[in-house]
């Protein structure tokens, strides 16, 4: 009688490049995410480098997030956007990518933030589950009311804001 062994592929990260885009809007495309425009992927994967993150199995995007440097925070991460395909959640990818992006920004980004609607509870968790990892306050308050949505059925968005941590 044979083993059969399955082959595990690993996960990794890189910085995303403009062709990534496509992929990572067909992703949000194929989820419950807020879809953006393509041209807002192509612009954070080529213009945000540094503060993106894609995740690839066997050369396939199976994860990103798009966030940036809060221009009057300078020591803020904002995560604008995770997502991950349906064939790796529930595997902590979202967490990894985003610790890794922390590591990438180490010195200077002391504090993490998004807005989550009530409604979302697995990126509620999320951030909960980071700032205990990153031993850190995280910090919940509502930012942006539902009025100021056009959409009328838009729930509110909260800021989760973590910090201050150091790695």
């Amino acid at each position: 009688m044979s083993k059969q062994t399955a082959t595990i592929i690993p996960v990794t990260f890189e910085k995303p490049t403009k062709e990534d885009s496509s992929a990572m809007w067909n992703l949000v495309n194929e989820s419950t995410l807020d879809q953006n425009s393509p041209y807002k992927y192509m612009m954070m994967a080529d213009f945000f480098t540094e503060t993106c993150i894609v995740a690839k199995q066997d050369e396939e995007l199976v994860g990103f997030v798009t966030a940036f440097i809060q221009p009057e925070r300078p020591d803020t991460l904002f995560i604008w956007q995770v997502g991950v395909d349906a064939s790796q959640r529930g595997k902590g990818l979202a967490s990894k990518m985003i610790s890794e992006l922390i590591k990438w920004n180490a010195t200077e980004v002391h504090y993490l933030e998004a807005t989550v609607t009530p409604s979302n509870e697995a990126s509620r968790a999320l951030f909960k589950k980071l700032g205990n990892k990153l031993n850190a306050e995280c910090e919940i308050t509502d930012h942006f009311s539902a009025s100021l949505f056009p959409d009328s059925s838009h729930e509110k968005e909260q800021l989760f804001r973590i910090g201050p941590f150091k790695l």
